[in-house]
């Protein structure tokens, strides 16, 4: 489990992590098992804490006045799970994160990230690399949402993430690409073709 985490935080950062400073991220970090269905964060609720999935797979939505899902993002091994927001400014989270498939994580608080990456370099670089490709990931989606035919958007979501097609039903890949799942069946026939 924590062997994921190393890895990643040494792909990240391009640094090593020494014995001593595996020991800190081992002793800060907590696992954490999530079933089918279970809530990591309630929409209403402050968030406590991110949590960096090793097995599973994540889905963070909100609920509209209408009482539809709104798919916001779609996480799986190798994804950080959080609302940010209320990570920072402490407020209740207008999402539910909630587990798709029974998952394994390791979570962390907010402080106990920032006091690791005053200890280990690597973890700080990790940090600002995640939010660069955070920042240019976001801004990829809002001009993919504004500008982006309902194909368009489906075609670059099938080619840069095809592990999340395969683990996530129909209804939510349509929801996250804010289309109908009838249009995602008609652009997934039309490209067959």
């Amino acid at each position: 489990m924590y062997q994921k985490l190393i890895n990643y935080i040494e792909a990240y950062s391009g640094l090593r992590i020494n014995s001593s400073e595996i020991e800190s991220i081992k002793s800060t970090f907590q696992p954490k098992k999530l079933r089918k269905r279970q809530f990591l964060l309630k929409s209403g609720c402050v968030s406590k804490f991110t949590a960096f999935i090793t097995k599973g797979a994540i889905r963070q939505y909100c609920i509209d006045d209408k009482g539809n899902e709104k798919i916001i993002q779609l996480y799986v091994e190798n994804h950080w799970a959080d609302d940010r927001a209320s990570l920072i400014t402490q407020e209740p989270s207008l999402y539910n994160i909630q587990a798709w498939e029974d998952t394994e994580m390791l979570i962390i608080s907010p402080k106990d990230i920032y006091d690791l990456a005053d200890q280990i370099p690597a973890i700080a670089q990790m940090l600002r690399v995640m939010d660069d490709r955070h920042a240019i990931a976001l801004h990829k989606r809002l001009n993919s949402m504004i500008c982006g035919t309902a194909e368009e958007r489906y075609l670059e979501f099938a080619s840069k993430y095809p592990h999340l097609v395969q683990r996530f039903p129909q209804h939510h890949i349509a929801s996250y690409l804010g289309i109908t799942k009838e249009t995602l069946s008609r652009v997934k026939r039309q490209t067959l073709r």
